[in-house]
């Protein structure tokens, strides 16, 4: 099992006495209604997810990963963790304590404001983004979000209401997913990180990682994506399915990870790398166009770049290359074991989504029936699901 980013686990998470004594100061404290993307990143930071984060971003710390992707402790990070303060810039003062609410008022952290700072917003995305396009949903986010920040560290609270329909039992904290390697006995673990539903090859590139490593954590995300993106609990389904009949449940297991998306390909690799790192695993799969969207990035620049930054980051990067169903060989395959010009089962995003709206099941090869079924019966559903 891998050691936490800087060697130790971020715990900021008050309890008992503590957490009563918090939450009375709160009340005269002045409330800081934040976005939920930054909901997300507050528990992120407090149970360790962000180590060796203790709170959110200063200049300095994201001017060093905006230009070099690393701390100012020479740590590696690829996107900065910010909290824009936008119109309440001006009254929040450096020193104060606030306290972090959802749009619902309800009460998640305090937290100390050391500093407040502004970024040019053209630099941060292009260097973290290759873009200033609002078009881009990264982009997007921080242009709405303004240039304005404050700095400092956090304690939680209160755990952000759960939106989303998930069972409770795969909301795994780093300790708790830790704890659960432990009790299996894997020393060695593969993360998956995924925003979709897993179709065929993304179960082949999770099987050969899996015959190197004792397990395998299946780590999707289920904070705020795209508006097109298949709801969390859809995909949460596809993935008991799968893992019930076509894994070994011994050598895999599931857990959520409750951040947002931020499709900054090459550098949201590294933080998902650390990420997974912090969690335990030491191993991660890098597969094709890895966080992207769009044609913002290379089809294998996020493994590019991890080639040279998984060995300081102290994680195994398991790099794959586009697979399909090769007809030639009755198999999964890819270009460096297919046939030369081989005839492949492959489909655009565009032709499944089409073939699901109008209730057809992709090929066997490239999608499992019950998997299948279950985005049959959202993309059918005259009810819009949403995250």
């Amino acid at each position: 099992m891998n050691q936490p980013h800087g060697g130790k686990l971020i715990n900021k998470l008050a309890a008992d006495a503590h957490k009563t004594e918090l939450e009375a100061k709160a009340k005269k404290l002045f409330w800081l209604t934040i976005e939920d993307r930054y909901v997300a990143d507050v528990e992120m930071i407090a149970i360790g997810a962000f180590s060796p984060l203790e709170g959110f971003m200063n200049k300095a710390d994201s001017e060093s990963v905006i230009e070099s992707m690393h701390l100012t402790n020479g740590l590696a990070w690829g996107i900065p963790i910010l909290l824009p303060a936008s119109d309440k810039f001006d009254v929040i003062k450096t020193g104060d304590e606030i306290a972090l609410v959802d749009k619902a008022d309800l009460l998640l952290a305090v937290m100390k404001v050391d500093e407040k700072f502004e970024l040019d917003l053209n630099n941060l995305g292009e260097k973290c983004f290759k873009t200033t396009d609002d078009k881009h949903p990264g982009v997007a986010a921080i242009l709405k979000g303004g240039n304005k920040f404050i700095a400092g560290p956090l304690e939680m609270i209160n755990r952000p209401s759960r939106k989303e329909d998930i069972a409770d039992k795969y909301f795994l904290d780093p300790s708790e997913t830790r704890a659960e390697f432990e009790k299996r006995n894997w020393k060695t673990i593969v993360a998956f990180q995924t925003r979709n539903p897993i179709h065929r090859a993304h179960e082949y590139l999770i099987k050969c990682a899996q015959e190197i490593v004792d397990g395998a954590l299946i780590h999707p995300i289920i904070g705020e994506t795209k508006s097109d993106d298949i709801p969390a609990p859809v995909r949460m389904k596809c993935y008991e399915v799968l893992i019930e009949n076509y894994f070994n449940p011994d050598n895999t297991m599931l857990s959520v990870l409750p951040t947002a998306m931020r499709y900054a390909g090459p550098r949201e690799a590294i933080n998902h790398t650390i990420i997974r790192k912090n969690y335990g695993c030491t191993h991660m799969i890098i597969g094709r166009d890895h966080a992207g969207v769009g044609s913002y990035y290379g089809t294998y620049e996020a493994q590019e770049l991890m080639d040279k930054l998984g060995p300081e980051i102290g994680i195994e990067i398991l790099k794959f290359e586009n697979t399909f169903w090769c007809k030639n060989t009755e198999s999964m395959a890819s270009s460096k074991t297919a046939p030369k010009n081989p005839d492949m089962i492959s489909l655009s995003g565009t032709k499944v989504r089409e073939m699901l709206a109008n209730g057809e099941r992709p090929p066997s090869e490239f999608s499992r029936p019950l998997v299948a079924d279950i985005l049959i019966e959202w993309a059918t559903s005259k009810v819009p699901a949403s995250v």
